[in-house]
């Protein structure tokens, strides 16, 4: 049976890089994005030319409707056998202090409702041996001070919704690990304030260096294969040493 993997934020970033390589290595995607079509189109046009088969479905992750419309067009595809759950923002770098209810409202709705959505769709049309993949970020665990602490509590969530999930649907053969990028060269930054923050933290990285979307990609790939039968409930952390 072809692997069908449905991918949030899969127009850009890590979710581009994540629908390229799933492709390469024999997935048929179902990718959501939210804005940008053009960007969408051109990574389905690469699902193509790597002789899969692909749809673009724009959809608000934080909606359940639009959430249950994604996941019905992803099964035309056929059984959805993996989730990516990546769709992802952040807010303007600040002090906690200035943290405004509009910005934590729309952090939280995109990164924790949304995966809970998603992952609970992906939860009901499942079977043994489909897996889920969350992005969470190593913010989880170094709190992000100074910067967004209200991002890094969320992505901590995302941490824990991946212990909890792992054990609920486990004894349906159902896998659910997380992947937990350190800071990477995609266009996030920019809504943050800072587009060249990768560049900006080299220096408290141990690898002296910003990751690139490619290198997370190549964990989420790992998480869905049959090479990782075995890995449920686990955080892998892809973030230079830090």
């Amino acid at each position: 049976m072809t692997p069908v993997t449905v991918v949030t934020g899969g127009s850009r970033g890590i979710g581009a890089a994540t629908v390229r390589q799933l492709a390469a290595t024999g997935h048929d995607i179902a990718l959501c994005y939210r804005r940008d079509t053009a960007a969408a189109e051109s990574v389905l046009r690469d699902v193509q030319a790597a002789g899969r088969r692909g749809i673009a479905v724009q959809a608000d992750t934080t909606d359940p409707e639009q959430v249950v419309r994604l996941f019905d067009a992803a099964q035309e595809l056929g059984e959805i056998t993996g989730l990516v759950n990546n769709a992802g923002v952040t807010s303007p770098i600040g002090p906690f202090v200035d943290l405004t209810v509009t910005d934590l409202r729309h952090v939280v709705d995109v990164n924790l409702i949304g995966y809970v959505l998603c992952a609970q769709q992906a939860a009901r049309r499942m079977s043994t041996g489909a897996a889920i993949v969350n992005v969470s970020s190593a913010a989880a665990t170094l709190g992000s001070p100074g910067e967004y602490i209200h991002y890094a509590a969320v992505k901590a969530a995302t941490d824990t919704l991946t212990t909890g999930l792992a054990k609920e649907l486990g004894p349906r053969g159902i896998r659910v690990n997380a992947v937990s990028p350190g800071t990477i060269w995609t266009d996030i930054h920019t809504i943050s304030g800072l587009p060249d923050r990768p560049a900006l933290i080299a220096d408290r990285v141990p690898l002296g260096r910003a990751g690139y979307p490619d290198e997370i990609a190549a964990a989420i790939v790992w998480l869905l294969s049959p090479q990782a039968s075995y890995t449920s409930g686990a955080v892998l952390r892809v973030a230079g040493g830090q």
